[in-house]
């Protein structure tokens, strides 16, 4: 049971850091990858509103795993210098 568990996190793991490595930019979760928030005008429809702060217009954002690897590289090339 525990190694059959430790496998599938192995494999999880492997195919997170896969995923940062081909695609390193995800949706914005703020934007839903839009680049600006929805707001509904007094008649019912959508407009679009303000460009998204978080991802400031983009709607992409860098993965986590992809900011971690990014920064442990930084680190390590600071320090074999």
């Amino acid at each position: 049971m525990l190694a059959a568990s430790t496998l599938l996190l192995l494999a999880t793991l492997t195919g997170y850091a896969l995923l940062c490595t081909a695609s390193p930019f995800g949706p914005c979760r703020k934007c839903s990858g839009l680049g600006y928030k929805l707001k509904v005008d007094r008649k019912g429809r959508l407009k679009r509103a303000k460009p998204c702060r978080r991802c400031e217009g983009q709607g992409k954002r860098l993965r986590l795993g992809r900011r971690l690897a990014n920064h442990s590289r930084a680190i390590h090339r600071a320090g074999t210098r």
